[in-house]
């Protein structure tokens, strides 16, 4: 296989929001108290977690690049219109390569999660079946479909919480701030080819607002430092507002569809914003260091 097939085949799974996604494991890891383990007591069960940690990595890399995949699958007639470009309607890959790509790849994902646990592989499952629904139904349900996208980020961080099942018993309300914050981008993204959706912008941001005064509610909930969550919300905060008010302004689809490529990247700050108000700053910083990575990605493979 030559390079630009390869680089094809990289392309349906878009890169950049994959490490979005690891960045849901090691949040819900957080969530979890995992973190510690790996940090303050690296003995036996450091390493145990570090394996475990490995897995759901891997586990949300098949999981969310098989869902992606298969977007671009399902949408390969529409694409040949509107984005002739793409791998499949540019002759780059054949639509069957693709179909056997993302199932293989949903597959690792739910294998992957089994050797954690039962309860982690049945979430991957579900994170699969949510995707798949998501591609072929879902994206074209006015209401439904942008809480079906939020469904699969919500398992998704769910799925890092779930290396400990118990806490996963307790914190699972935790799913609605990805559920919140995707649906938003849902919302806007639809926007993207023919602009003027005033309505779903405004929505967007003011769903924006509710997951970052939730977030910032958590420390005083678990009587933690708010000062160590701040930082993070303020970059939050940097990231997605301006260029959803310049998209709310114009409403040109080239502005909306940076305001989504910045929301998606941002995912990673959403989880080192959790990730800081349960277990410090430090741990924060470490879901961090997926942003720059991801940023990098953006700029040598399509986020939308």
């Amino acid at each position: 296989m030559g390079s630009s097939r390869i680089v094809a085949y990289l392309q349906l799974t878009r890169p950049a929001n994959v490490v979005t996604a690891m960045a849901d494991i090691w949040a819900g890891f957080a969530v979890a108290g995992a973190w510690a383990y790996l940090i303050l007591d690296w003995g036996s069960d450091g390493g145990e977690y570090l394996v475990k940690l490995a897995w759901l990595s891997l586990s949300t890399i098949g999981l969310y690049a098989g869902g992606v995949a298969f977007n671009d699958v399902f949408d390969a007639e529409l694409d040949a219109v509107e984005r002739p470009e793409r791998p499949i309607p540019s002759g780059r890959v054949s639509k069957s390569s693709a179909a056997w790509m993302s199932f293989l790849l949903l597959v690792l994902g739910v294998v992957a999660a089994a050797q954690v646990n039962m309860v982690s592989a049945v979430l991957a499952l579900i994170v699969a079946i949510l995707a798949v629904g998501y591609d072929y139904w879902g994206k074209h349900q006015y209401f439904f479909g942008p809480i079906n996208m939020g469904l699969c980020r919500s398992g998704n961080l769910l799925l890092g919480v779930s290396v400990v099942p118990g806490v996963l018993a307790v914190f699972w309300p935790l799913g609605f701030l990805p559920l919140v914050y995707v649906a938003a981008i849902t919302m806007i993204s639809r926007g993207e080819v023919h602009g003027k959706n005033k309505a779903a912008l405004y929505a967007g941001l003011l769903m924006y607002v509710l997951v970052i005064v939730a977030i910032a509610y958590m420390p005083i909930v678990h009587q933690t430092n708010i000062w160590e969550v701040l930082p993070f919300l303020a970059l939050l905060s940097y990231m997605v507002f301006p260029p959803l008010v310049k998209a709310i302004r114009t409403q040109e689809p080239k502005l909306i569809g940076k305001s989504v490529k910045a929301a998606v990247i941002s995912l990673i700050i959403v989880n080192s914003s959790i990730a800081a108000a349960f277990q410090g700053w430090k741990i924060g910083i470490i879901v961090l260091l997926l942003l720059p990575i991801s940023l990098w990605l953006a700029k040598k493979f399509a986020v939308t």
